[in-house]
C-alpha cells in the first residue's frame, strides 16, 4: 500500500506533537472524489473511502478519531472510551492521550490545529463561517485549557488551507453573524463585491476571522498555510468550486 503525501504544518510545536493534512493525491476514489477522499457522506464508494482512510492512518502513524461534524461549536474530549460508543455531534476535539489523533474533515472550511507549548495536549477544530460565528474556536481553547489547567497563552495554533478571500463570496447573513453591518462592513474582513446585477455581496477572509476569534480567546501564537482550496484544484477538494467532491482531513496527535 502506497502512502499518500501529507502537508506538514510549519509551527512551533514541541517535539512530541505531530500533525498532518491530506491532499487529493494518494487514494483510490474515482471522479468526482478522486482520489484520497476521506469523507463518508459525500456519495463515494464506501470501500474506496475505507481504503483511503486506511492509507491516511498509515501515513499519520496515529489513530484518527472521526467526528460527526455539524458546523457547530461542540467540543469533545477523546480518550479510550470513544471507541465504545458513537461520539455525539461535534466540530472539535482535544486529547492528552498519546497516539490518538484529533481529526477534522474539510473541503473549503478552515482546519485549525492546536497544541499546548509543553506538548501535554492537542486539539483540532472544523471552522467554517457558521462554526466560527458560533464560537467553535473559543470553545476549543476553553476545553483545552480547562481540561489541562493551562492558560490560553500556552496554546499555539495552525490554520490550514481553506477557501481564500478572493473566492469566499457571502451575503449579508454572514456579515450579521459576525456583528458587521452590511452598510459599514470592515473591508479588511468583508470586501464589498456586488454582483453584475448590483445585488450586494462581499468577499470574506475566513483565516482573518479565525485569527480574530483566537486573539479574542487569548491565543496569539498562530501560524498559517495560506493556500486556497478553490484555486488549487490539483491539490485540494473544494465544495464551492465543484459541488460534489471529496473531503480532506487535518489531524494532530501526541507521541
Amino acid at each position: 500500500m502506497s502512502l499518500p503525501p501529507l502537508l506538514k504544518p510549519v509551527w512551533p510545536a514541541p517535539p512530541n506533537v505531530h500533525a498532518g493534512m491530506s491532499q487529493r493525491a494518494g487514494g483510490v476514489s474515482g471522479a468526482p472524489w478522486a482520489s484520497l477522499n476521506l469523507g463518508v457522506a459525500v456519495g463515494d464508494d464506501p470501500a474506496a473511502v475505507a481504503e483511503n482512510r486506511a492509507r491516511f492512518t498509515s501515513a499519520l502513524g496515529a489513530r484518527p478519531v472521526w467526528l460527526r461534524q455539524v458546523h457547530g461549536s461542540q467540543v469533545v474530549r477523546l480518550d479510550a472510551s470513544v471507541f465504545d460508543a458513537p461520539l455525539p455531534p461535534a466540530d472539535a476535539a482535544w486529547t492528552s492521550e498519546p497516539g490518538m489523533a484529533c481529526a477534522v474533515l474539510v473541503a473549503d472550511c478552515l482546519p485549525v490545529l492546536m497544541a499546548l507549548r509543553d506538548g501535554r495536549a492537542v486539539a483540532a477544530a472544523h471552522a467554517g463561517w457558521r462554526g466560527l460565528a458560533a464560537g467553535v474556536l473559543e470553545a476549543t481553547v476553553d476545553a483545552l485549557c480547562t481540561g489541562t489547567g493551562a492558560s490560553p497563552g500556552d496554546v499555539i495554533a495552525w490554520l490550514g488551507p481553506c477557501i481564500g478571500p478572493r473566492h469566499f463570496e457571502v451575503g449579508a447573513d454572514v456579515l450579521l453573524a459576525f456583528g458587521q453591518q452590511p452598510g459599514a462592513a470592515d473591508a479588511a474582513r468583508f470586501a464589498s463585491r456586488p454582483r453584475a446585477d448590483g445585488s450586494p455581496r462581499w468577499l470574506a477572509d475566513l483565516p482573518r476571522l479565525a485569527r480574530d476569534r483566537l486573539a479574542g480567546a487569548g491565543v496569539h501564537a498562530v501560524s498559517q498555510l495560506a493556500d486556497c482550496t478553490v484555486e488549487e484544484g490539483s491539490r485540494f477538494f473544494s465544495f464551492r468550486r465543484d459541488g460534489v467532491t471529496g473531503r480532506h482531513a487535518a489531524a494532530v496527535w501526541r507521541r
